[in-house]
């Protein structure tokens, strides 16, 4: 009898815990498919990135590329979901499944693991793939209309209070005061999206991949910033970020479209 209540009581947990999986996905638009994933050499490798956007669509997703143009009404990236397929170990069988992921990084929903014997790496892959994509389509997905609330640590940095002092000490010397942040374009294709680290932020594109790290300085409109091993600074000026460094003893003054 004992035994009987313990086994209902975990299938009472897992169907919860399902429920709530289906839920969170159902609040996001659309899904992001990039073109690589990591156990893969080149993009589209074995057409898995098609594989992955045609199974979605079969699963009542809107999905596009990484590089595709989105659609004016999904600019706001962190109502999107993004995803990735993940390989498992396994001896002699291709182990693969499906992660969707929030603008954050965090994981919203993994699938089953589908799985293969077949020994040609093709054949493996769309059939792991696949058989991966029956617990998607178990979702029935369906988008709820919500709208998700922002991650409390994604505002770090505003231009209010800074705005706020500014007006409360009119007599303060113009190099003591702050430039106020400047308002990303959404519609621009090279805009990055930052993501609140311990010490400052990462600057990640559509891909998602972390393109620049930033560290917090004594002001919200200047960090200390990192670019492919270069180390410079992103400041706020004309309401614009501009990444500056030097190089060969010049300085070099690149516009970065940020919004944070």
């Amino acid at each position: 009898m004992m035994r009987i209540k313990f086994l209902l009581t975990v299938l009472f947990v897992s169907v919860i815990g399902f429920a709530q999986s289906a839920e969170s996905v159902n609040d996001y638009k659309a899904v992001i498919v990039p073109l690589k994933y990591d156990f893969l050499k080149s993009d589209n490798q074995y057409r898995m990135a098609t594989i992955s956007k045609g199974n979605l669509t079969k699963a009542g997703f809107q999905a596009f590329y990484a590089n595709e143009e989105l659609p004016a009404e999904l600019n706001d990236r962190c109502q999107l979901l993004y995803m990735d397929v993940r390989k498992d170990s396994g001896f002699l069988v291709t182990k693969l499944f499906v992660e969707l992921k929030d603008c954050y990084g965090k994981v919203v929903y993994t699938s089953e693991v589908g799985k293969s014997k077949e020994k040609d790496y093709e054949t493996a892959y769309r059939e792991s793939l696949n058989m991966a994509f029956i617990s998607v389509n178990g979702l029935h997905y369906k988008y709820s209309g919500k709208t998700i609330a922002p991650n409390p640590r994604a505002g770090m940095v505003t231009a209010a209070p800074v705005a706020v002092a500014a007006a409360a000490r009119p007599s303060q010397p113009v190099a003591t005061q702050v430039t106020p942040t400047p308002v990303a374009d959404v519609a621009d294709p090279n805009l990055l999206y930052a993501q609140p680290t311990d010490n400052g932020f990462q600057l990640i594109d559509k891909t998602p991949k972390v393109v620049m790290k930033l560290l917090k300085t004594s002001r919200p409109d200047s960090f200390i910033a990192i670019k492919d091993g270069v180390q410079g600074t992103l400041n706020a000026k004309d309401n614009q970020w501009f990444f500056e460094y030097y190089q060969n003893d010049k300085l070099v003054s690149e516009k970065v479209s940020v919004k944070f």
